[in-house]
């Protein structure tokens, strides 16, 4: 969660700088520079989650050079899941923060004829990239271990569409949508690297050992 904080507070300073070096009644300027903030903001927050894989390796070497048995008493996977559900809770509350703040006024959503679901569908888009970070986390993780550079390249370009995505607002189907699609196709694929396969799902719906 730190690390996605100050990749966030580093993206955050670089957009405020160009903002305020720019003529803001240039529309299209400002919405450009928009878009260059978000898009610099995800390739920011996938280096900072790969400087964190290096910093957990380190500790991991650590563990196991203290442990008597050699053996590190957490996994690589466990690591990777518990820095992608940090990344995705931060990422979670934060959108939450910026939509309570929009919630307190003034005026109503919808009270010009815009789409009135604009809560709604904030909180559905939160909860995906919540869940989102969380696989994109072990996909990432997993590239970086077995050197699969694909895997992270897969990891950014997914985090970009479905940053981009949300420029379709309010066609909130064009943004909701693809990220669902997104998040099942990560779901599944972070399944199988975990050692997940169809028997194991089979056996755990059906509450066999």
């Amino acid at each position: 969660a730190f690390f996605w904080l100050v990749s966030l507070l580093l993206s955050s300073l670089i957009w405020f700088i160009a903002v305020k070096a720019s003529d803001p009644r240039d529309e299209p300027l400002q919405k450009g520079l928009l878009i260059f903030g978000v898009m610099f903001s995800v390739l920011l927050q996938e280096a900072f989650r790969f400087l964190y894989y290096k910093l957990l390796r380190k500790a991991i070497e650590g563990l196991v050079a203290l442990s008597e048995d050699g053996c590190s008493p957490i996994s690589i996977q466990q690591m990777a899941y518990v820095a992608g559900v940090g990344f995705g809770l931060m990422s979670g509350a934060f959108s939450m923060i910026n939509l309570l703040a929009d919630a307190l006024g003034p005026g109503t959503v919808g009270i010009h004829g815009d789409s009135q679901l604009y809560f709604l569908t904030s909180a559905f888009m939160t909860m995906v990239l919540i869940f989102l970070h969380t696989f994109w986390g072990i996909l990432f993780f997993h590239g970086c271990e077995n050197r699969r550079w694909w895997e992270i390249a897969a990891v950014v370009v997914m985090h970009l569409a479905v940053s981009g995505s949300t420029f379709c607002n309010p066609f909130y189907v064009g943004s909701l949508v693809p990220s669902y699609l997104l998040m099942a196709i990560a779901a599944v694929w972070a399944y199988m690297l975990s050692g997940g396969s169809a028997q194991n799902l089979r056996r755990f719906l059906l509450c066999k050992s």
